[in-house]
């Protein structure tokens, strides 16, 4: 397997997200481009990756490959690329991932694969009534301004707003937006739609934002939260996060 990016930001940027939730991953290579889908340790966060293969120069595999890597170790040597770097990722017959970073000079590594179990995740069926699509600043600016004072986040859905709300000890914060030529609220029911997520997760999550311009926002009534981030002919990037279900 021999892989050739010359723009090395789609790769780097995907990788160093993913890695804040999910350390070790085992990667499908095939004819249609790299993929990915993992859960968290704790069970809490699934990330569904797919780096197609138009976004190599050279794409060079032998039917499906699995790779299985510690997501960390990349994230460290891919921080050393620049810009302008050509990024090649090749295995060698003695297990290990040969990354190259190429640019005025050549800078080889090499990393062991690993030997994961072979549990294969499935992305489940979920159905949602309600879809927000908006710029990707939107949202991180929304989550940044919650996360001053509480450690989850209530979103409500209608057909002319979306709401994101949360609440500390003694402080409170409510953020109002809606539809506009930039921010679309698709609905497929007259119910409202409300549930509580972890800002933990989430602030982890719209660093994909450096990817997309845009993010599609799904979710329902105390049910998973759907999050997707799109390159055209590049990448998609999307995770579903589990709900904080509350007595009160």
């Amino acid at each position: 397997m021999k892989l050739v990016l010359a723009e090395p930001k789609y790769f780097k940027e995907s990788i160093s997200t993913i890695s804040d939730l999910v350390t070790e991953a085992k990667f499908k290579v095939g004819p249609s481009g790299l993929e990915l889908v993992a859960m968290d340790p704790a069970n809490v966060a699934m990330v569904i990756f797919k780096l197609l293969s138009s976004s190599f120069t050279q794409y060079s595999v032998t039917g499906t490959e699995e790779l299985a890597i510690n997501l960390n170790s990349v994230k460290q040597i891919l921080r050393r690329a620049k810009a302008d770097d050509i990024i090649s990722l090749e295995t060698t017959d003695d297990n290990k991932l040969k990354i190259q970073l190429k640019g005025n000079t050549t800078r080889s590594f090499s990393i062991p694969t690993l030997e994961l179990e072979d549990k294969e995740q499935r992305v489940p069926e979920l159905t949602f009534p309600i879809a927000v699509e908006m710029d990707s600043v939107t949202l991180s600016e929304a989550i940044e301004d919650v996360n001053v004072v509480a450690e989850s986040v209530t979103f409500l859905g209608e057909k002319n707003q979306l709401s994101i709300k949360a609440e500390g000890d003694l402080s409170k914060v409510f953020i109002e937006i809606k539809p506009d030529d930039n921010t679309q609220i698709k609905v497929t029911t007259d119910q409202k739609a409300k549930a509580k997520y972890s800002l933990e997760y989430l602030k982890k999550m719209i660093a994909a934002g450096k990817l997309s311009d845009r993010v599609t926002l799904h979710f329902n009534n105390d049910y998973p939260l759907k999050l997707e981030y799109k390159v055209t002919d590049r990448l998609l990037l999307s995770f579903i996060l589990a709900p904080r279900v509350d007595n009160d």
